[in-house]
């Protein structure tokens, strides 16, 4: 497996584990995908390269945040 692959799937990895439902809870940093804005979401489904990224609504790029 290549570098940037490796590197691609542990920033997806993070992403999961950093905007759970219960980060905050558990001392995470990362504040709610509800309470972040459609165009924060947008870049930061951009950064992990989330496919079909520009027809989502808040709720979609925030399901696929989660699940990706």
């Amino acid at each position: 497996m290549k570098l940037y692959a490796i590197k691609d799937i542990l920033k997806k990895k993070a992403a999961r584990i950093a905007n759970t439902k219960n980060a905050g809870k558990k001392g995470g940093e990362a504040s709610y995908y509800e309470s972040r804005t459609k165009d924060e979401l947008y870049q930061k489904a951009k950064e992990i390269n989330i496919d079909g990224r520009s027809n989502m609504n808040k709720q979609e790029l925030i399901d696929a945040l989660r699940n990706n």
